[in-house]
Parts: structure tokens; sequence; C-alpha cells
């Protein structure tokens, strides 16, 4: 191995000019395609589940919703990488669960990859089975369970990214909702999107004409009463069938009220003397001579946040590429909507922990620059040494971004978190070198052998050859200890291979570039002290 590397070694500290230029060119290479790597948060940790959650306009009815389950659920058991699917519409008895009719959950259990039809993906099935889930008003949004609740927890937004629109007037929040949904959806790479109307909601009202109450010797309350217990129903007792518990409800069947004509029929007892009407005989009054009885489309969900109103948009993207999928959303947005004065968009979902990884990344990566800076001037006491070592960050960042970008990976948690273990691993890398470099050029020195320019040549390829086996086998070592993680396919490997690929890139180049850029900048940098020094010499001897 040292055979073959002093060769390469000299070769690369005579032509030391041409190889550090060709480092610093494939540096500045590697900056355009860092930016060319999308963005997330986290990689997609694949549950082995795909979790359904359609979405259509409020207002629906309980036996829509069960037949629109029915069919959904039809049609994904069609799917043969499909075991089962189980869907839910509704919520239960809680305040914590506000679900609406409109929102329909569908958990779909997967057979294993090694019963799926060859070449199937599970990008690939999600788009077959949205294509086969395109009916009219309803949109589709894929997750995972797991990952759903977590987002809704922390969001309130089930897709991975959503849009808050904030203002004073649900119905300019619900217009601009509209204008949002429409703009979006021409946007490339958009697999659906939904603004929710807040204005959606159908109910009956019941507005009371006070002199006609009075006229019957009424008050407004009674009236409300025979509203409640005759259309909402009252309670008037509970069963107990074993472990189960029933409430009894009293109210007119259905067929005496799916319609305002058969509401205004409702009976209201009144408290006038039958004695006193006309004929004697009446003791109760129409519903609809007591009050209007009208249906309006209003808010099924007021939602408020930061001091205002808000309606949400939820936006469910083929792309894994958060970042620069919204980053050019708003850039169409800004073009073709305008904002009224005091109303504004929030965008949130998995974009808005994005958002806060990046400012966090702002001031992690240079801290961590700062402490290893620290460390190593404290370490060598000289500012040039620390210099040459650090260079090496750039040189191990050159292999894990061309990695990333040829595995189509984006930055993330999982991926800063192997950049920024990469970064130690680099300095301490090309430290062994520089000290080693260091050591021979000092021993040289005392020994009066460090007089010209190839003195220091010979010396750095001495030198520098007697660590090159070390270094082989302490990157080799790492290098083959990532190869199990890449190869991986199994839960959680999707997170893993973040971490794996840029340090695993990042040592291959680190590795070439520590054995031959490193001795080359340290005889560009030594050759300089040498000229400084028999300058001083000979004025020294002029004198």
């Amino acid at each position: 191995m040292i055979a073959i590397y002093k060769p390469i070694l000299r070769f690369c500290v005579r032509y030391r000019y041409i190889i550090v230029s060709a480092s610093f060119g494939l540096i500045l290479v590697t900056i355009p395609a860092f930016f060319m790597l999308g963005s997330e948060f986290m990689p997609p940790l694949d549950e082995g589940t795909i979790m359904l959650m359609p979405v259509t306009t409020p207002g629906i009815s309980i036996e829509a919703a069960k037949n629109l389950t029915q069919v959904q659920d039809k049609i994904l058991y069609s799917f043969p990488e499909v075991k089962s699917v189980f869907g839910k519409a509704g919520r239960a008895e809680t305040s914590t669960d506000p679900a609406p009719l409109s929102m329909i959950e569908t958990i779909v259990n997967l057979h294993p990859k090694s019963k799926w039809r060859p070449g199937m993906t599970k990008e690939r099935l999600v788009k077959e089975m949205d294509k086969a889930l395109s009916l009219a008003g309803v949109q589709n949004a894929f997750t995972m369970p797991i990952k759903a609740r977590i987002d809704m927890l922390t969001t309130g937004i089930r897709t991975p990214i959503g849009i808050k629109v904030l203002g004073d007037n649900l119905f300019t929040i619900n217009e601009i909702g509209k204008k949002l949904e429409k703009i979006i959806r021409d946007i490339p790479e958009t697999r659906s999107v939904y603004a929710e109307r807040e204005l959606g909601g159908y109910f009956i009202d019941f507005t009371p004409d006070r002199q006609a109450i009075a006229r019957y010797g009424l008050d407004v309350l009674d009236v409300m009463d025979i509203v409640e217990t005759s259309i909402g129903g009252l309670d008037i007792s509970t069963t107990i069938e074993g472990r189960e518990r029933y409430k009894i409800n009293i109210r007119y069947p259905r067929e005496l009220r799916n319609d305002v004509e058969k509401l205004k029929r409702v009976l209201v007892p009144i408290n006038i003397n039958p004695k006193e009407m006309p004929s004697g005989r009446f003791e109760h009054v129409p519903l609809g001579q007591l009050g209007e009885i009208k249906i309006k489309m209003d808010a099924s969900m007021i939602k408020d946040e930061m001091g205002s109103l808000s309606g949400w948009i939820y936006v469910d993207p083929e792309t894994k590429d958060i970042g620069g999928y919204v980053k050019k959303a708003k850039n169409i947005i800004n073009a073709n909507l305008s904002l009224p004065k005091g109303y504004f968009l929030k965008w949130t979902g998995q974009y808005e922990f994005l958002e806060r990884m990046q400012k966090l990344m702002k001031t992690v990566i240079p801290l961590t620059l700062l402490i290893i800076f620290i460390i190593l001037y404290f370490n060598f006491k000289g500012l040039a040494q620390t210099l040459i070592i650090m260079l090496s960050v750039p040189f191990a960042a050159i292999g894990g971004i061309w990695f990333m970008l040829i595995l189509n990976y984006n930055t993330s948690v999982a991926v800063w978190v192997g950049m920024i273990a990469l970064l130690g691993i680099a300095a301490q890398t090309a430290s062994i070198m520089v000290t080693y470099l260091d050591k021979g050029f000092l021993n040289w020195s005392n020994q009066g052998k460090m007089n010209s320019k190839e003195d220091l040549i010979k010396m750095v390829v001495e030198y520098g050859s007697f660590r090159v086996r070390p270094l082989i086998m302490a990157v080799g070592l790492n290098i083959m200890g990532l190869i199990p993680i890449l190869v991986s396919k199994g839960t959680g490997s999707d997170i893993a291979k973040r971490i794996a690929v840029p340090l695993w890139g990042g040592l291959l180049t680190l590795t070439f570039l520590t054995l031959l850029v490193i001795p080359a900048i340290y005889v560009i940098w030594r050759n300089i002290y040498l000229k400084r020094k028999l300058k001083k010499v000979l004025s020294d001897v002029n004198e």
C-alpha cells in the first residue's frame, strides 16, 4: 500500500498548485449541487400501513357518509397488495375528537412486499389508489396512522402541508380559501388540495315572532322548549344492558321532522283557557304561526388562532421535497392572489417544523464548526494548521452532497445528524495527517535537513506515507460498517439511510482528499515559511 501511495503523493506535492486548484474547483461545482437538493423535516418512516383520509363537503348525511365509506373500502380492497381495509366516518363522543362526518379515516393494511406485484412500490401503489378513488366531491389525502396522529396533535393539519388563512371575517376567509384551492390545484406535483368550506354547514333557524307568541299567552322559552324536545330530542332516562348503556331519547319521528313544511306543523300547547278561544276547542298552535323557520348555511365549525378567525387548506403533494414545493407555491400564490388588508397566510404542517429546523441549523452548524476550530487551535497552537484541517470539512461535504443528489435524498433532520457527525470525523482524520507532517518538519529542521523545497517534498512524502495504512484502516472501518445500513430494507431503514449516506459519501472523498490534497496544501504553506526563513538569513548575512 505504501509503495503504491508514495509515487501518487510525490506527484501531488510536485504539482500541488494544480491539485489544490482542482480540489477547490470541485468544491465550487458542488455548491450548485447542494442547492439542487430538496428539503423535508423528517424522511418518511414506512409504517407498513396506509391511512386514507378523504374529505368531502360539509353537510353530508350519515347514510351518504356510510355509503361513501363502503364504496371506498371496496375499491381499496380490490388491489392485490391490500390485506384488509377498515373505514370510519364520524367521531367518538368526546370533545377531543372534533372530526365531522365529512372527514373519513380508512386504515389500509398491506401484504408483505413479497406478495406484491412485480415492480410495485409504495409510491406507485398510492398513485394507483388515488386514481381509482377519484370520486366526485371527494378529495383524497394519503398518510400513515402514527404520522397522521402526530401531525394532527402538533399542528392540526393531517396532510404534509397546510395553509391557515387568518382574518376577522369567515365569509372573506372562505372566499380566499376557494381561490387558493383553485391556484394550488394547478401547481405541478399536487396530488390533492382541499379548502375547508367555513360556511358549508346546514342549519335550521327558528326566529320567534314575539307578538304572535304573546298573543297565545306563551313565553319565548316555552316555544324553544318545544323546539328542543320535539326536534332535537330530550334524554329522559338511561337503559342498562349488561355493561352497555343507552340513553332513552324522546322526540318526533323522522317522518314528521324531515323537512321545513313538516316542522312548521309541530304543535305547541298554549296556556289560554279553551273557553276564551273563538271556537272554544283549540289547545295547540302550529310552530309555523309562532315564528319563521328556514334553512341557512353558516359555519359548521369556527376555528381561531393568534387572535384571529382561521380557515384551513389541506395540501397533499406527490413530491417529498416539501421545502421546494412550498417555495414554488408561494411564488405562484403571490403572483396570482392579493389578500385584503388584515388577512394573511400561515404555512403549517410538516413545513412548519421544516422552517424551525432550518432556522436551528443556521445556528448549530456554525457553532459546531466554531467549537471544532477552537479545539484544534488550542491543540496545534497555530492558525495555519487549524485552517488546513478545517479545509477537510468542505472536502468531506463534497461526497455527502453528491451521493445524496444521486440517490434523490432531501436534506432533513436525519441528514444533518449525519453531516454533523461527518464534521467531527473529517477534522479528526485530517488532524492525524497534519500532526505527522508537523512532526516530520520539526525533526528535519532540528537535524538541519530542512533547507530547500526539495527537502520539504521528501519529508512530506516520507512522513505522509507513514500514515496511509492507519488512515485507510480507520476510515475503511467506518465505510464498511455503514454498508449494512445502506442496503437495509426493514422498518426504520429510511431514516437510518439518511444518516448513513452523507457519512459514507463524505468518508470516501475525505479519504482521497486527506491523503492527497492536505499534503499538497501543507507543502505550499511550509514552502512560504522556508522562503521567508531563507530571506531572513540572507538579510542577516548581508548586514
